[in-house]
């Protein structure tokens, strides 16, 4: 009987664990993935309005703005998780569980998604700006009606990747006792040197990236212009 064989097997007796860290990983996927787009999505508009030949040019905001989301995508998430925990106790009350983890999660994702914002949107044809500039629509319609629903194949996209990303945050959130398929891994898997938990979670979490990237594509497809 092969490793993987004896893994099926033994599927049922670890249903229950797995079934509960992934509830937990998608909970902490999902709130994270809110708080990224209240705040990143607003933040990557930002980056593109204040800049030279923006709708609003502020150079020293944009300056000011850009060097934010640059220290935060460069921090390392294992790191930044640490240096949060003040944070995350005064948010939540606590620094472990799941709750606790969407702190840093979302903290890591606002300058990462805030970037694939502001990609996507300076792929915007200047030329449908322009014309809205040229009726006399509003700066705020020009966001809300040309620039974002023009973009948001792009929007879309970007906002599928970074739900990978917080995914895979979300299993290193593992490491402090954030819960989750990630805390599985660690604690039940590698601690205990027991593989087939270790290769149960892998399958779970690439189950679930797949469902996130499918269900991404199908409606980048659908919202395209092209």
């Amino acid at each position: 009987m092969t490793f993987f064989d004896e893994l099926a097997e033994r599927l049922p007796e670890m249903g229950p664990v797995l079934l509960l860290g992934t509830l937990d990983t998608v909970y902490m996927v999902l709130w994270a993935t809110l708080f990224t787009i209240v705040f990143g999505l607003p933040l990557g508009v930002l980056l593109v309005t204040t800049d030279r030949g923006g709708l609003t040019p502020a150079p020293a905001v944009r300056a000011v703005l850009g060097a934010v989301v640059n220290v935060g995508r460069s921090l390392p998430f294992i790191v930044l998780m640490v240096a949060v925990l003040s944070l995350t106790r005064l948010l939540t009350g606590t620094t472990l569980g799941p709750t606790a983890a969407i702190v840093p999660l979302s903290i890591g994702a606002v300058p990462f998604f805030a970037r694939l914002v502001e990609t996507s949107l300076r792929e915007v044809d200047r030329g449908v700006i322009e014309a809205a500039h040229a009726i006399g629509a509003p700066k705020a319609t020009i966001v809300g009606k040309v620039l974002l629903p023009e973009a948001l194949p792009g929007l879309i996209a970007g906002l599928v990747m970074t739900v990978v990303a917080l995914i895979s945050y979300s299993a290193m959130a593992g490491a402090i006792g954030a819960g989750g398929l990630g805390d599985i891994a660690i604690r039940e898997g590698y601690q205990r040197f027991n593989d087939y938990y270790l290769w149960a979670t892998v399958i779970c979490l690439v189950v679930v990236v797949q469902l996130v990237q499918s269900l991404g594509d199908l409606l980048v497809r659908r919202f395209s212009h092209r």
